[in-house]
């Protein structure tokens, strides 16, 4: 199992035992006391906004201290949460009984690992052990009507930490028996699967993000050497080939994600001191040129609904840092700002579920210290 490491600056405050991760010029105003216990919107996802542009409106799901419950997602029928612990309990709770459905407690010297998938009849959850000389990782479905386990025998084993899901279609790396690694997408409820490509060792597929239609990941060849070569790519679910996206610089591609024939993928050389902030591009189809979008916050590319959305990061001459949230859709000629948050306030990467983009803001500033959970649907 390789880890790869991004710097991550402040979002590693926010990143307790695994978890991963208004108006449009502002983020919600907190109120002077954060609440003790969770407080989760019942408020239901919305639909994909096809006829129009609007910024849509943000939703508080979640506010927590910092050493809280954390929002991984939240579905039509369950909301899932994790704790502060070393290990990381996730707890999936039915959002109309409010009862318990699954109580996930990670085996010793394992983590939770985000993201969790999950349906309206079953999630995957992913454990992770990368320290000392036996690094494991362990991937299990819970029938969330009975609250049974069961292991994913019948799916190639889960070689990478890194899952991409979106909705109930989820995709990750797997060891083939010719040591080659693989990118495999699969059903969570049916468990059928298809190996899209390999590449052979010492390289290996990272990064998969899942879009309604496209599932883009990286390929990394030559890794520890000076021929090192990282470069996106991407595969319809329908089935077919995996494409290569043109790179603005050859072989420092980072990740992207891929939505109606048009790729946002970030760009980053292995050496560069500050892998945390990334140089974003767009290609609306595989054969037009390649626009510059500026920088973007490394690994926070992803597909919700309709749209591409990244997180940026300004930092002023005090060095008090900014975040935004940007997206885009073919069609549209510039990226639109659907969110900014206040100076100071840190984000967490996004997660999408049924057509709703969700994450986490940090406010370390305040006292005490406190998270919030904000959800829009997009």
């Amino acid at each position: 199992m390789r880890r790869r490491t991004v710097a991550a600056g402040t979002l590693l405050v926010l990143l307790l035992a695994g978890c991963s991760s208004t108006s449009k010029d502002a983020g919600p105003t907190p109120s002077p006391t954060p609440t003790p216990k969770p407080s989760v919107s019942p408020t239901s996802p919305g639909r994909p906004t096809d006829d129009g542009t609007a910024i849509p409106v943000w939703a508080n799901v979640l506010r927590q201290p910092v050493d809280g419950q954390h929002l991984v997602t939240q579905q039509r029928k369950y909301v899932v949460t994790r704790g502060s612990d070393e290990a990381g309990t996730t707890t999936i709770t039915d959002r109309t009984s409010k009862k318990v459905a699954i109580r996930h407690v990670p085996a010793a010297g394992f983590v939770a690992q985000s993201p969790v998938v999950i349906d309206d009849h079953w999630a995957l959850i992913e454990d992770i052990r990368s320290d000392g000389p036996d690094p494991q990782i362990k991937v299990l479905r819970y029938d969330l009507t009975t609250g049974k386990a069961a292991a994913l025998t019948s799916l190639p084993s889960v070689s990478e930490p890194e899952i991409g899901a979106y909705d109930g279609t989820f995709a990750y790396s797997s060891t083939d028996a010719k040591n080659r690694s693989c990118l495999i997408v699969a059903d969570l409820a049916t468990l059928k699967f298809r190996p899209v490509t390999c590449v052979a060792a010492p390289g290996y597929i990272a990064d998969p993000v899942v879009s309604a239609d496209t599932v883009t990941f990286s390929e990394i060849v030559a890794p520890e050497t000076a021929r090192r070569c990282k470069r996106v790519l991407a595969a319809p679910l329908s089935g077919g080939a995996a494409t290569p996206v043109p790179a603005a610089t050859n072989c420092i591609q980072w990740s992207g994600a891929s939505l109606r024939g048009a790729t946002v993928w970030s760009e980053v050389g292995a050496s560069d001191p500050d892998q945390y902030q990334s140089k974003a591009y767009v290609r609306e189809s595989g054969d037009s040129p390649a626009r510059p979008l500026g920088p973007v916050v490394t690994d926070t590319i992803l597909a919700c609904g309709n749209w591409i959305l990244w997180e940026t990061r300004t930092v002023s001459a005090t060095g008090e840092e900014t975040y935004q949230i940007i997206r885009w859709r073919p069609g549209i000629p510039t990226p639109q700002r659907m969110y900014a948050a206040k100076p100071g306030v840190a984000l967490t990467p996004m997660t999408c579920q049924d057509n709703t983009v969700y994450v986490e803001a940090a406010y370390l500033a305040s006292t005490p210290t406190y998270t919030e959970t904000i959800s829009a649907a997009v």
